[in-house]
């Protein structure tokens, strides 16, 4: 239990921290993409700041992993965290990293279900366009015959990927960018089927809270008709018993006073 305690006191005193250098990263990761003829020193600050990012994620799974009482279960449920820190050079499951740490404050802030999956669902979308846009300008950028060449292509690219839309007038030509585009329309299936489960999910709990409510007032109404039964036999059982108690007026005995009359 003390274990369990230190393990929930170090993940809420690391929620702003590790929201704060998820961004970081994102900014570190996109930057160099975005601006490949930027000084030398820029690139370096973000090559810097990605490596220190990856160390704080890695150093705070190991403090989980050590406070966590059940290792074994720990590292099960927690599969996302592990590839991140063993492979640190793939840089979508680093950026997959920012959207699981924005639904974690989200659950940690105890918010709702409806709201939790719109921010797992704004997160996920903003983090695989973002993801999607800017790998894909990283590997088709100088790609012979490559027709994606400017932010504003990649991120249309993504758009109409994730939506499973494919205009097909920008696509990728090169192996590593199809591989892309096959995660990126995935993961928009997956995310359509996730908001269409929620959706459906929420009907139904709606419908059921709805027929409970109608049963719990029939169930009153039944009730509060054979209470009414019962006093009504009770108030002509009360009725009869009266009328059948009432009682007989005595006839009043004659008067010496009145002689009667002779023969």
């Amino acid at each position: 239990m003390k274990q369990r305690t230190a393990q929930v006191r170090w993940e809420q005193r690391m929620h702003t921290p590790l929201l704060a250098l998820a961004l970081a990263f994102a900014v570190a990761y996109a930057v160099p993409i975005v601006a490949p003829g930027a000084n030398s020193w820029v690139h370096t600050a973000c090559t810097v700041t990605e490596w220190v990012v990856w160390g704080s994620f890695a150093v705070d799974y190991l403090m989980r992993l050590a406070l966590a009482p059940y290792k074994w279960l720990f590292v099960r449920s927690h599969p996302l965290d592990l590839v991140a820190v063993l492979l640190p050079l793939v840089q979508p499951l680093r950026l997959l990293r920012v959207v699981s740490t924005l639904l974690l404050v989200g659950r940690r802030a105890g918010m709702a279900p409806q709201i939790t999956l719109t921010t797992y669902v704004g997160g996920a979308v903003v983090g695989l366009m973002m993801f999607g846009s800017l790998a894909v300008l990283h590997v088709e950028r100088d790609a012979p015959g490559g027709n994606i060449k400017t932010l504003g292509d990649a991120v249309w690219w993504s758009f109409t990927t994730m939506t499973t839309v494919g205009y097909g007038d920008h696509a990728p030509t090169t192996g590593l960018g199809r591989v892309l585009a096959v995660g990126l329309m995935l993961s928009g299936i997956a995310l359509l089927g996730v908001v269409t489960a929620n959706i459906a999910a929420w009907f139904i709990s709606r419908f059921e809270r709805d027929d409970a409510e109608e049963r719990r007032r029939t169930a009153l109404l039944e009730a509060l008709m054979v209470e009414v039964k019962e006093l009504r036999a009770e108030v002509g059982r009360l009725s009869g018993g009266t009328g059948a108690a009432a009682p007989v007026p005595a006839q009043s005995a004659p008067d010496p006073s009145v002689t009667s009359p002779r023969p």
